[in-house]
């Protein structure tokens, strides 16, 4: 097992047949992730990294890191450690759990998450907890759940299901995801249905009724998210879908990529599906389901206006009094982060929005931003690989095909 400070290091493999000698070899050296880390909308905890599936659009492809064996970076007692010491821990954050592998994938991983879970509510840490996986349910996971939420943590399942099959699914019994909605929802258990990624290979109506039909009727409701294309990946997306090849197109720029029949699908799929909201923001979302107004400046804004979402939340999100916030509580932020050396900003109170001048990393951005509930902009860090997207500003491009 590689130390929790390790960024590179080897496993052997542990493959799944359906997905030997499905990809090229990947690289020798398997790339890892801060076991604590701040993401667009919530922390990233990873004490286990690493999956034995392939999902041809995996963010970890080129890490190394599907098609392995799971490693266990720090035991459950040592990641509530990590979380609570880290600088981006608050207690009203939401954690999503195991992001660098699917903690249903092995019973190693399950074992940690129930080990996780029970030390979580042992440590009085009662923040929202999200959990996203393709893999069946299993009854010692569901029982871990319905006491860690008995104990105050609201625990939401995010079921990953696009209707993408195993050709570019690799491992995944999805009639297993499928069966995981109904069982979830007889135990009570909060489902937010992840209809991600949404590519050519998905785009049609067919599809997509059956995918939604199925979600719509056990789910509180759903994230419709195009295909992300990080840095450095463009050819991994090509590869997969053969439109993105052209040159022209600003792939790593974009908050995502969508067809064209998908994105001109979204705006009638409420006549079908009138009490199920779906949104293309995963942070509405999370608010939705929590009961909270939005603190990522989505409110009011197009992005907005382009999700379905009731209008108890629209509500809830309009009549919200935001925190008081001024140039010296983003300083002492700064000062709590570690950055170096403290930026000059400027500080819009009408807007709230604050304007670094020069660079501040990805996780440092997001951290500010949804702990003070304003906008944050700042030129992007030039070694920042993991996608951005409306963080920035980046809009999603439309690609027939």
């Amino acid at each position: 097992m590689p130390p929790a400070h390790s960024r590179t290091g080897g496993t052997p493999a542990e493959e799944d047949p359906s997905v030997r000698n499905a990809l090229p070899l990947l690289p020798p050296q398997r790339v890892w992730e801060p076991v604590i880390d701040q993401h667009d909308t919530w922390l990233a905890i990873n004490p286990d990294q690493g999956c034995p599936k392939v999902c041809d659009y995996c963010y970890l492809l080129d890490r190394g890191q599907t098609r392995v064996k799971p490693a266990q970076l720090a035991t459950p007692q040592r990641t509530v450690d990590l979380l609570l010491s880290s600088p981006y821990y608050y207690r009203q954050a939401v954690l999503a759990l195991y992001t660098c592998t699917d903690a249903l994938a092995t019973p190693r991983n399950r074992a940690h998450l129930v080990g996780l879970l029970g030390e979580l509510v042992a440590r009085g840490v009662r923040n929202p907890v999200c959990l996203i996986t393709k893999c069946a349910v299993t009854q010692d996971v569901i029982d871990a759940i319905l006491a860690a939420r008995a104990a105050g943590i609201p625990v939401i399942v995010y079921l990953s299901y696009s209707g993408l099959g195993p050709d570019i699914e690799r491992g995944i019994d999805h009639e297993a995801l499928r069966a995981n909605f109904p069982r979830l929802s007889e135990h009570g258990i909060p489902v937010i249905h992840y209809w991600r990624p949404l590519i050519h290979a998905n785009a049609a109506p067919e599809t997509i009724t059956h995918v939604l039909d199925w979600a719509a009727r056990y789910s509180t409701c759903s994230v419709a998210v195009g295909l992300k294309v990080k840095r450095g990946s463009r050819q991994q997306m090509a590869d997969l879908w053969p439109a993105l090849s052209d040159e022209n197109l600003p792939l790593e720029s974009a908050d995502a990529v969508w067809p064209r029949e998908t994105w001109d699908l979204l705006d009638t799929l409420p006549l079908r599906y009138p009490d199920h909201p779906i949104y293309q923001t995963n942070s509405c979302a999370l608010a939705h389901v929590l009961a909270r107004p939005d603190n990522h400046n989505v409110h009011a804004t197009p992005t907005c206006t382009a999700n379905h979402c009731p209008a108890s939340q629209r509500e809830r999100c309009a009549t919200a009094s935001p925190p008081s916030v001024n140039a010296d509580a983003i300083r002492n932020q700064l000062v709590w982060l570690g950055v170096p050396t403290l930026p000059v900003f400027d500080w819009d109170a009408t807007t709230r929005t604050v304007t670094i001048q020069g660079a501040l990393s990805l996780r440092d951005r997001s951290n500010i931003a949804q702990r003070l509930g304003i906008a944050v902009q700042a030129a992007r860090g030039s070694n920042e690989q993991y996608w951005s997207g409306r963080l920035e500003g980046r809009q999603p491009i439309i690609v027939d095909s």
